[in-house]
């Protein structure tokens, strides 16, 4: 098969079996150097791509996209606006919703958490809560009959499980806010569990609408409308536009609020993976001058005959960028089918490691999901074997212009 001279030599000088020792270990560890960088680089992005995956499927699918709550609850005569939010081209679905904090109790453990007062069917048109919810409880999930559904890690936290009683405290709403009253207890039974994977979990308690309107003495008033929107990261300008819409004023509020900040950090930390991929390879390329340089030096006298033999100084250039740039890709190559395999295969070595150790890394009460995520994205492994290579090409540049300089005449003469 055909190719250039200049490439068959550099290969050739690549693969000798009578180069320097130092040469050689030089341009084994310079090749090792861009392959862990690049293998690096890759499973760090996939870990960032995981997070924005299961922060986009997980999180975003399950909390509400954007709120409307009432200034002074409760919100009455709520049906026409739910009619008017679901015209905006951009609001897929609204429903109503009733919000509070209670303390659970269950023997001695207590548990504050946040409840949240839904319609079981409608809820089903602005998030998939429902999917989360355990052994198909949802499906029986209704009004009048004293239920509540617990995140995993409440109901780990108050040792209870599905079909037991237990305790909620509620505070004593005072209109006036002229005297402090007791809370008032109501006894709840567990009808299911959620487990989203995450900081939810730990925090979060649904009881029907009908029900949250009852134990909060709000009649047919509900505390807000949450909305889903078709453009989730456009969240917070669709949430001002629907409410300028509204003939009562209301709370505005976006997912990116409470959750923004995550995506924000996603974000950043991929920017820096990007900034810390060319330092990284940058790094590893400057073994390749050294390499270069040595091999400029071991390979004089066999320069000096092909200069004598009408090489060119372009011939010579050629050789040696050739002789860098395969180093630069042999690594690339490893790096990549390497990093693509760990990649693949992070969060199982992730929790075996964590069963070995007997630590958790992302613990479900702090993070928004208890395991590390993963997605190999193709155009990150492309981006990086780009950048090993191009930054290999750029370091060869100095030793190979050194390489085309050498005089025959003063190189034999010394041999």
């Amino acid at each position: 098969m055909f190719r250039p001279l200049s490439l068959y030599i550099g290969s050739r000088f690549n693969r000798s079996k009578k180069r320097n020792r130092m040469v050689s270990f030089i341009s084994m560890s310079s090749m090792l150097g861009i392959a862990v960088g690049v293998a690096v680089i890759i499973v760090g992005l996939s870990a960032m791509n995981g997070f924005e995956r299961e922060l986009q499927t997980r999180v975003l699918s399950v909390i509400p996209h954007g709120e409307l709550q009432a200034v002074e609850p409760p919100l009455n005569n709520w049906q026409p606006l739910v009619k008017q939010i679901e015209k905006h081209p951009d609001v897929t679905a609204a429903a109503p919703y009733v919000e509070f904090t209670a303390l659970l109790e269950k023997g001695t453990k207590l548990k504050a958490v946040g409840v949240r007062g839904v319609n079981p069917q409608e809820q089903l048109k602005v998030s998939e809560l429902p999917r989360y919810v355990l052994n198909d409880a949802w499906s029986k999930f209704s009004s009048g009959k004293k239920e509540v559904i617990l995140g995993q890690g409440v109901a780990k936290s108050l040792n209870v499980k599905v079909g037991d009683w237990l305790t909620a405290m509620i505070p004593n709403a005072d209109p006036e806010m002229t005297q402090l009253r007791a809370p008032h207890r109501i006894r709840l039974q567990v009808a299911g569990i959620l487990a989203l994977g995450g900081e939810i979990d730990h925090k979060l308690a649904i009881v029907p609408l009908a029900d949250a309107q009852k134990y909060m003495d709000m009649g047919q008033g509900v505390s807000g409308i949450q909305i889903n929107v078709d453009k989730v990261l456009e969240a917070q300008r669709i949430v001002k536009e629907v409410g300028n819409t509204l003939p009562v004023y209301v709370y505005l509020k976006s997912w990116t609020q409470q959750y923004g900040y995550m995506y924000r950090d996603i974000q950043l930390v991929r920017t820096i993976m990007y900034l810390v991929m060319v330092l990284v390879i940058g790094v590893a390329c400057f073994n390749i001058v050294s390499t270069l340089m040595m091999a400029v030096k071991d390979r004089a006298s066999d320069i000096a005959i092909l200069r004598t033999m009408g090489a060119s100084d372009r011939l010579v250039k050629s050789i040696f960028i050739w002789h860098g740039v395969l180093s630069g890709v042999l690594g690339s190559v490893m790096g990549s089918i390497f990093g693509c395999l760990v990649a693949v295969n992070l969060t199982h070595i992730v929790r075996v490691i964590e069963k070995i150790i007997g630590h958790r890394f992302l613990s479900g009460d702090i993070y928004f999901i208890d395991f590390l995520p993963t997605q190999l994205a193709y155009k990150d492994v492309l981006i990086v074997s780009i950048t090993a290579i191009v930054l290999s090409l750029i370091a060869t540049w100095y030793p190979a212009r050194r390489a085309s300089s050498l005089q025959p005449a003063r190189v034999l003469s010394a041999k």
